[in-house]
């Protein structure tokens, strides 16, 4: 186990975070609940203790069913993560840490749910950001450039 300090949080700032995972132990979730909860065919996680994470401002949580509860942003409605309600370890998403790109799948969970049809998408055509016209133009307008 190779542990890192990482930061992150929430798209608006308002939540930021620092914690201590190992990139190489993400996994996926494909269960019916964290895919309603993130809106996303499945989520990455990895999972850490919870006395390894340090929040700059506390999350706010909401209890997402009987046994487990989920920190977000309520200004921006960001996911950051899942817990079980008992429990020390906290799973927090891949894709609000401030560098997604150390961290490597090493498991799928809760594969009986898998949408297949999106476990393998490199085959489709694909465009970048900056060749969606429309798109630049509405952040050239606002005064910036698309992000990443």
């Amino acid at each position: 186990m190779t542990t890192r300090t990482l930061t992150g949080g929430c798209q608006c700032g308002r939540i930021r975070y620092t914690a201590q995972v190992d990139p190489a132990e993400a996994y996926l979730c494909h269960c019916k609940m964290c895919r309603r909860a993130t809106g996303g065919v499945s989520v990455a996680y990895v999972n850490t203790p919870h006395d390894t994470v340090t929040w700059e401002r506390e999350p706010d949580w909401y209890q997402s069913s009987a046994i487990a509860h989920r920190p977000f942003c309520a200004h921006c409605g960001t996911p950051l993560g899942f817990a079980f309600l008992e429990g020390g370890n906290l799973d927090i998403t891949v894709g609000s840490f401030d560098d997604p790109t150390p961290f490597r799948p090493s498991k799928n969970y809760a594969v009986e749910s898998m949408l297949t049809a999106w476990t393998d998408v490199r085959h489709l055509p694909g465009t970048t950001s900056g060749e969606n016209d429309a798109v630049v133009k509405r952040w050239q307008a606002a005064g910036m450039e698309p992000p990443e």
